[in-house]
């Protein structure tokens, strides 16, 4: 009775009732779980360590990790707790954040298994096809931390790489400066009025920006004003759904967006041609993607 009883106040805590709920799913290591959970890592360990003393879990070393993983079979008495974590609601959104790591989590490993051929490597190929392409001059819009604009920055004769935080630019930078990349060059500014000279561009690219925009309107008619005759816009969003926790955790401000509105928003820019391209979900990820093309006249 009295280990029940300290299990039961253990899990007063919600973050740690979250964490046993997350485990209770799939076995995750510290860096995981800070990611799902989103406290530091040193509360992160704190919660662990106490849900261990009670053995309510247990640690295993994997690949160099220690994976933690839910300790407490259906014929223990604590197994309640465990039942009552899952039927719990979930305004975090922790299950949707779980299921995309452990679909990366998938990829990675597959990834690994077709790279034991010797000398095979997809960023290779991805290289070489890359010397097919034309040197564009490119807009990045929404950059974040660079990890696209850093693979377009391979390929293009130019690169400006857009954001409104200085703490993403300069880490996009960084990443740019490891890669030995100098075409790119970086501002800080609202994409819905940009100091680019009009018909400037031959490629926009807006990957995953728009929802985090006031006047998405605003942004794709920016985009066509910098676009050069001809030149091309490539949007990759995500399609309308209901986890609503993105907005406060990850600052969204439009849950996604029907293709055909967006390809309507875009004809009205300026844009012509315009395609659209749903791409399937993946799992049970909540979120889908589709990939928005059109040129301007």
């Amino acid at each position: 009775m009295d280990a029940l009883s300290q299990a039961f106040r253990a899990l007063g805590d919600s973050t740690r009732l979250r964490i046993l709920r997350l485990l209770d799913e799939a076995p995750l290591n510290v860096s995981e779980l800070v990611s799902l959970v989103g406290v530091a890592q040193s509360s992160v360990s704190h919660h662990l360590a106490r849900l261990k003393a009670l053995e309510l879990i247990k640690e295993e070393r994997q690949a160099g990790f220690t994976y933690y993983s839910l300790n407490v079979e259906r014929s223990d008495p604590r197994w309640a707790l465990v039942t009552l974590a899952r039927g719990a609601d979930d305004p975090h959104g922790d299950r949707a954040r779980l299921a995309e790591l452990l679909r990366r989590r998938e990829d990675r490993h597959s990834l690994n298994e077709r790279l034991l051929e010797p000398g095979q490597s997809w960023m290779l190929w991805a290289t070489a096809l890359s010397t097919l392409l034309p040197r564009l001059d490119v807009a990045d819009f929404g950059c974040g931390t660079g990890v696209l604009t850093v693979e377009l920055a391979r390929w293009a004769r130019k690169v400006v790489a857009i954001d409104r935080s200085a703490s993403a630019l300069a880490q996009a930078a960084a990443r740019a400066q490891r890669e030995g990349l100098a075409n790119i060059d970086f501002l800080e500014g609202d994409l819905h009025r940009l100091g680019l000279e009009a018909d400037s561009q031959d490629l926009v690219v807006v990957s995953q920006s728009l929802h985090h925009v006031r006047e998405p309107a605003g942004v794709l008619s920016e985009a066509a004003r910098i676009s050069r005759p001809s030149g091309r816009l490539l949007v990759l969003e995500l399609l309308p759904h209901e986890e609503q926790w993105v907005k406060d955790r990850l600052g969204h401000l439009h849950l996604g967006f029907a293709p055909d509105e967006l390809a309507a928003i875009a004809q009205r820019a300026g844009f012509q041609h315009v395609q659209v391209t749903p791409f399937p979900r993946e799992g049970t990820v909540p979120f889908r993607v589709f990939l928005l093309t059109g040129a301007k006249e």
